[in-house]
Formats: structure tokens, C-alpha cells, sequence
């Protein structure tokens, strides 16, 4: 029972930090893309703003939502 406990905490944990570094690598790379569009290089901010965007999914409803809420409310 306990290491249950313990495996389902830990697994939680991993979740939570995973979910936390890919929202804010998300948001770091769709700046730098705002930055790359106003210094003329649209090509290289269009693909920070793609990657930036899939991150952000990620991390928000992939691994926050479906995992980490999910997983505390017991659903």
C-alpha cells in the first residue's frame, strides 16, 4: 500500500515538473519569436512561435490537464 503511495506521488511529482518546464520553455521561445518578428527575421520567429505554441499545449493540457489534474481530482 505504501509503496503504491509512493510510486503514484513520485509519478505526480515527475508530471507536475515536466508540465511546469514545458510551459515555461513554451512562453521563453514564443518571446524570443515576438523578438526575432520585430528584428526582421520572420522565418526564425515563425518557427519559435510553432514550436513555442506546441509547447505550450503540452505542457498546459497535455501533461497539466490530462495528467496532473486528472490525477488529484482521482478521475
Amino acid at each position: 500500500m505504501a509503496s503504491e503511495l509512493l510510486a503514484e506521488s513520485l509519478s505526480m511529482l515527475f508530471y507536475t515538473v515536466a508540465a511546469g518546464a514545458l510551459t515555461v520553455a513554451g512562453v521563453t521561445a514564443e518571446y524570443a519569436s515576438l523578438q526575432h518578428f520585430g528584428s526582421g527575421e520572420t522565418m526564425v520567429a515563425l518557427w519559435l512561435a510553432a514550436i513555442g505554441g506546441i509547447m505550450l499545449y503540452a505542457g498546459v493540457y497535455g501533461l497539466g490537464y490530462q495528467k496532473v489534474l486528472r490525477g488529484v481530482r482521482g478521475q
